[in-house]
């Protein structure tokens, strides 16, 4: 279990039994179960550590929470990051391939996974102009199929500088 994890659980445990105390408090004295009183210096003392618990519990929550909040923001920008610097490489190899415009489209649709018919609605166009928008793809990005271009992104995803 990582630091931050059990940090969390400890938190949510001490708040958990804070709050437990004082709901039995109340509970105990509505329906008359103490026969003794405790005595009211324990009582305080009981009080005031629950409290500094609970108190404690919101400091290292919000903690919990700004570093979670960071980390969530250092990870979109990561994310974005990459995706401008994918965008880039599908436009350079578009340009390396000297694709129309048209094909540009047709090419990101198919990479992005969607169907001849679908391009074709999206476009405006027929599924004939498509298909024969797709054939000058591959040949120009020297592939057979829509299988081969899309593995040619993946794997210059998957390249690593040995």
């Amino acid at each position: 279990m990582d630091k931050n994890r059990a940090f969390l659980i400890a938190v949510t445990a001490v708040q958990g039994a804070c709050a437990v105390f004082f709901v039995s408090d109340i509970l105990l004295t509505i329906i008359g179960v103490r026969t003794n009183p405790i005595r009211w210096q324990t009582r305080e003392l009981l009080e005031i550590g629950a409290a500094i618990g609970l108190t404690l519990g919101v400091v290292f929550g919000y903690l919990t929470l700004r570093r979670s909040l960071k980390r969530t923001a250092a990870a979109e920008a990561s994310l974005r990051s990459v995706q401008m610097t994918f965008q880039e490489h599908i436009q350079d190899r578009f340009n390396a391939w000297e694709l129309t415009a048209a094909e540009r489209d047709v090419a990101l649709f198919t990479i992005k996974g969607l169907s001849v018919s679908d391009i074709a609605e999206l476009r405006a166009t027929s599924e004939g102009t498509v298909k024969a928008q797709s054939a000058g793809i591959y040949r120009k990005a020297g592939v057979n199929n829509r299988t081969q271009l899309v593995s040619l992104f993946i794997d210059d995803l998957l390249e690593q500088d040995c």
